[in-house]
């Protein structure tokens, strides 16, 4: 069977050697292409397979890191303000609270938290309405489930990488864990999808 993409052939042997790889990785830096989709464009494109899959991992785990990065350091900045809001309330509720009022607060916290129990369904049924609540309300059952190893694995299958890598940041998990299994999950899916178009293609005969 005749390849049906000549023309991106003949594009690719027009640009350098060296340049390829760089832009196989900066496909990869695309959501829902990641990884998975930079490989694959990579191979039909006629680069070798070991080095489009080699150049997708490297751009879809830069796009990662950079993400973790990130929201690892608005995390920390968020945690801080609230910590030092809660030490300067404390001192103020603590002299102005009654004595007599010691069983008021207990059932005051038990009414906030039913209240924000009752409220999260409705969020979250709010949230399921778009594709990316969806995948964090399975993201978010495969962690439980599974813990982050599992759900880092599963994730490709609900969201991309990078909103992957940033729900785990959100829920407090440590970074270089997050980072640890962004990149097993990165390099099996991406080799799987390699192995795939590299085994479409000489079946094709392309």
């Amino acid at each position: 069977m005749d390849n049906p993409y000549p023309w991106l052939q003949d594009f690719i042997n027009q640009v350098p050697d060296l340049l390829q790889p760089v832009m196989v990785a900066l496909v990869a830096f695309i959501p829902y292409i990641e990884g998975e989709g930079a490989a694959a464009f990579g191979i039909i494109a006629g680069i070798h397979p070991v080095v489009a899959a080699l150049a997708a991992v490297a751009g879809n785990f830069l796009c990662v890191v950079g993400v973790v990065l990130l929201g690892s350091r608005i995390r920390g900045g968020v945690v801080a303000r609230r910590a030092a809001r809660s030490a300067a309330s404390a001192p103020a509720a603590a002299g102005t609270a009654p004595q007599g009022d010691a069983s008021a607060a207990p059932s005051s916290t038990a009414a906030t938290a039913s209240t924000v129990t009752a409220d999260a369904p409705e969020a979250d049924g709010e949230e399921d309405a778009t594709r990316r609540g969806k995948g964090r309300t399975k993201l978010r059952r495969w962690m439980v489930k599974f813990g982050v190893p599992g759900a880092s694995i599963l994730a490709p299958l609900a969201l991309p990488t990078m909103l992957t890598a940033a729900f785990f940041v959100a829920s407090g998990v440590r970074k270089e864990w997050v980072l640890l299994w962004q990149l097993i999950a990165i390099v099996l899916w991406t080799g799987a999808a390699a192995a795939v178009a590299a085994g479409l293609l000489a079946l094709l005969g392309w």
